[in-house]
């Protein structure tokens, strides 16, 4: 019995999701070529929920969604919740941070006309701005293809700790930082943007 509740235990850690007790079954019943009782693996559960009710795991099983997940306790939420705030503001990269100040002070504006500032593709940057959920897409410009437009999202202005688009620094009020904006870009942001000019006559 220990032996099966080794490989329920086993299931249940591996499992990014909470797995379901059919779902254990089956693949015990694959490997063992046999058919393994469902009451077995149920009574290996409760054999393993007891087991980490102990104060001496930080972490236990828990039945949810049907089925069962291995999950920190509670009483470790907080630590947790720091330990994964710092994760989630992980400094930028350089490109990164070049890429999302000129989106902040340029949008709406376009992959090429990042480009363009930037000299360089800016492929990588952007997709990894999205995925921070820092920018997204604001539509389609009314040019020649439709490209897309970036701008910044609200996760932007948690993430860098500013209450609106207005508390943004100046381009010339950049310090000389590790992740310093190329001076020619910032240069580049203090320019007045001629297409938006050019429309609004």
């Amino acid at each position: 019995m220990n032996f099966l509740q080794n490989h329920v235990e086993a299931l249940i850690f591996c499992s990014a999701q909470p797995i379901k007790i059919v779902d254990i079954q089956q693949c015990l019943s694959e490997m063992f070529e046999a058919d393994i009782p469902k009451e077995d693996i149920e009574n290996a559960i409760q054999d393993l929920l007891h087991k980490y009710q102990s104060d001496e795991y930080t972490f236990g099983i828990y039945h949810i969604a049907e089925g069962y997940q291995f999950l920190t306790k509670p009483a470790y939420q907080a630590s947790i919740g720091i330990l994964l705030k710092q994760s989630a503001k992980k400094r930028l990269s350089t490109a990164a941070l070049e890429t999302v100040a000129i989106i902040a002070y340029k949008q709406p504006i376009t992959k090429t006309e990042l480009e363009h500032i930037r000299g360089v593709n800016c492929d990588y940057a952007i997709q990894k701005l999205l995925d921070k959920e820092l920018i997204e897409i604001m539509g389609k410009a009314e040019t020649l293809g439709r490209p897309l437009l970036y701008g910044t999202s609200k996760k932007f202005m948690e993430y860098f700790g500013i209450q609106s688009m207005r508390d943004l620094p100046q381009p010339k009020d950049f310090a000389t930082t590790e992740n310093e904006i190329n001076p020619e870009i910032a240069a580049q942001l203090q320019t007045p943007d001629h297409t938006k000019d050019d429309s609004a006559k």
